[in-house]
């Protein structure tokens, strides 16, 4: 049973700015890393995603806006802004779509005994979009759309999102800071875009946020999983996880100041492993958020790959 890999040719088309980080040079910086585990990983298109499972987090409201944005759009050399960080192009809101789809046919294929492990390499990412907003470069919230997804369509009552990226996901925890069944646990630098994530951010007792300071290494960044995060996630006993992966709180990320390296992602995933295996069925589900050095991105996306499917 091969771990499942998804992804699609509008993840390379979404268009920004000349000189905007997330660029799709990303993509190609992680197409040789995705074709070099292509005997291990089961690669399948992204679907796009219905309206019904983007309503799964985000209000008609704010959905039909984004879809008149997007309409806007005829020149791919000049996509709209919709906030400062945040564009769309004519082909953004397909890999949107298919952001969203990837993270939903993710959890069928785990649920249904498919495969343990799933990784979805598509941009845009998804953990700064807030149920009403687009924030941070991510247009839907994909984490917070899988976890609904899996509760409504599988039954589940408890899944958690696990975020390393080192920008706290605010959109994850707006989307999850009242519901009790639904558990974020975030290390990210702070201060630091977006300006959320303190420790005293708890929600309903849920949401665990582990701040690190401008300047922390490997052995901080892995302190706060394996003393305060990874078990409060073993006493919430997920039926899923979802993991957040962004690769920028990687020392060569120009985006921001901490000093992880590559073999600290891939110590932090089998520390994950062992986390699913003991709770979930070792049922994992890996989106790609942020990674901002191409080549910081591509290995330790490829450890990251590696360890899930050891």
């Amino acid at each position: 049973m091969r771990p499942i890999l998804f992804t699609h040719d509008s993840a390379q088309k979404h268009q920004v700015p000349e000189g905007h980080p997330e660029r799709p040079e990303r993509m190609q910086a992680l197409s040789p890393i995705l074709a070099e585990r292509a005997t291990k990983w089961h690669s399948e298109t992204a679907p796009e995603a219905d309206h019904e499972q983007l309503q799964l987090v985000h209000p008609d409201s704010y959905l039909h806006w984004v879809y008149e944005q997007a309409a806007t759009v005829q020149d791919e050399d000049k996509p709209v802004n919709l906030d400062p960080d945040t564009w769309i192009g004519p082909d953004s809101l397909t890999a949107a779509r298919c952001g969203v789809g990837a993270t939903c046919a993710g959890v069928d294929r785990l649920m249904t005994g498919k495969s343990a492990r799933v990784f979805s390499a598509m941009r845009p990412p998804g953990h700064h979009a807030e149920p009403d907003k687009a924030m941070g470069f991510c247009l839907f919230s994909n984490a917070a759309i899988g976890a609904e997804y899996a509760r409504k369509t599988y039954g589940l009552t408890r899944v958690a999102v696990l975020d390393f990226d080192v920008h706290h996901g605010n959109g994850t925890q707006a989307a999850f800071y009242g519901d009790g069944d639904l558990y974020y646990a975030s290390t990210h630098q702070m201060p630091l875009y977006p300006g959320t994530g303190a420790a005293d951010e708890r929600g309903c007792g849920n949401i665990f946020n582990y701040p690190l300071a401008a300047g922390a290494g490997g052995a901080e960044f892995l302190s706060g999983w394996r003393d305060v995060l990874l078990p409060a996630m073993l006493a919430a006993q997920p039926e899923l996880i979802i993991i957040s992966a962004g690769f920028d709180a990687h020392r060569a990320d120009p985006l921001a100041t901490l000093n992880v390296n590559t073999a600290d992602f891939a110590t932090l995933t089998d520390d994950i492993v062992r986390l699913a295996e003991e709770t979930s069925e070792g049922r994992i589900l890996s989106l790609l958020e942020g990674g901002y050095d191409l080549t910081a991105l591509a290995d330790s996306c490829a450890v990251h790959l590696d360890r899930l499917s050891a």
